[in-house]
């Protein structure tokens, strides 16, 4: 037995271990062997923790040294220099936006973070989609409409599942918002839920730039942003929280897509 806990002390197998021999020695053995394995388990989802909250302190602190460099830079123009009205009411109005632009990235990253460290929690209740969808929709319709670009929806009021109202709203939210950022002007956005035997299909369909098949799982990665996307005003934060939201629901999202032509985002939710 000593030679045992000396070897799973050093953290290597013990060669004296006999697993199937019936005796009060093997048994004591067979026990010291599955506490091992748990402590073990134990300290590797710790080490898993620790690079999680490493890289997230990485990602936060990459993507804030932006928006507090255009903030300090405003700032020190208005102070050091004489302005007239007009001109310092032209920064006032940038350094808004930078301040803006941080908020907004600062609950994203929250978000995530929320995500990525299981303290996510979600009130199920089974209620009517429509109500999430138009929830969803009425955040986007401003944006839309300063594009002509033009939203509808097709929803049974009848159809009901089982989900969190807020937090899918929130990931349908993230999906139309990207639907509208890439979609040229006087372009179109729909939606229409299609209920079927195990799920409920919710597409989200725009007549936008369209994603590249081969970047089809790319785009669920956070803070992923390719080709034409980069130029455009976000994070890349959107579709990976809209993700997070599905699958923790027990549902998942897919994505079809021609470039140039547009694109479809297909939300399954368990009926």
């Amino acid at each position: 037995l000593c030679e045992t806990l000396d070897a799973l002390l050093s953290g290597r197998q013990p060669e004296n271990y006999q697993p199937y021999e019936d005796s009060l020695t093997a048994k004591v053995q067979g026990k010291l062997m599955q506490y091992f394995d748990i402590m073990s388990e134990g300290k590797r989802q710790s080490q898993q923790d620790k690079q999680v909250i490493q890289s997230l302190v990485s990602d936060i602190s990459h993507q804030v040294k932006t928006p507090i460099a255009g903030i300090r830079m405003l700032a020190d123009i208005l102070r050091r220099h004489t302005l007239s009205d007009e001109q310092r009411e032209a920064f006032l109005v940038s350094m808004t936006q930078q301040i803006d632009r941080l908020d907004f990235l600062l609950q994203s990253l929250i978000k995530m973070s929320r995500l990525e460290t299981g303290t996510f929690v979600l009130h199920m209740e089974r209620s009517r989609l429509c109500d999430t969808i138009a929830d969803a929709m009425s955040a986007v319709f401003t944006k839309a409409g300063q594009k002509s670009i033009s939203l509808s929806a097709d929803c049974d009021e009848s159809v009901c599942v089982q989900h969190d109202p807020k937090w899918t709203a929130e990931a349908l939210e993230n999906i139309l918002d990207n639907a509208v950022k890439y979609t040229p002007a006087g372009g179109s956005v729909s939606v229409s839920v299609r209920p079927w035997l195990f799920y409920t299909r919710i597409d989200i369909t725009d007549t936008g730039i369209g994603i590249p098949e081969e970047h089809y799982h790319d785009v669920f990665q956070r803070f992923y942003r390719g080709g034409e996307a980069a130029s455009q005003e976000g994070v890349g934060l959107g579709l990976y929280l809209a993700n997070g939201i599905i699958t923790r629901q027990k549902g998942y999202i897919s994505v079809s897509s021609q470039a140039g032509k547009g694109t479809t985002f297909s939300v399954y939710l368990l009926s």
